[in-house]
């Protein structure tokens, strides 16, 4: 599945179905195919967002030369920031526009 959330305060942000489904239960909600992220609920789910980023930067952190002792790349290459940074910039456009954000049919 391939997510495409858009909104008419920005261009629309494409996620693949894992990191859609991810991003989605960051910011507190089940996985579905389609839905909508209010302008109020924006500022809750852009702080989700950026406190799953700082944990996932300290795991890294704390772990990098664990991980390359062993030789297994166990953890994603990508980091969570690079991966929600388009949908947490998208966020705070929508937010300061007063408009939603939609993804789905």
């Amino acid at each position: 599945m391939i997510y495409k959330f858009k909104s008419k305060a920005t261009g629309d942000t494409i996620l693949l179905g894992p990191q859609g489904d991810l991003l989605q239960r960051l910011i507190g909600r089940e996985p579905a195919p389609q839905g909508i992220i209010e302008p109020a609920a924006m500022p809750a789910a852009i702080e989700a967002l950026q406190r799953a980023i700082a944990e996932d930067e300290a795991a890294r952190a704390g772990t990098d030369d664990e991980a390359a002792e062993e030789g297994a790349g166990a953890r994603d290459p990508v980091s969570l920031r690079r991966r929600m940074w388009p949908m947490v910039e998208m966020l705070k456009r929508a937010h300061a526009a007063g408009e939603a954000i939609v993804w789905g049919v």
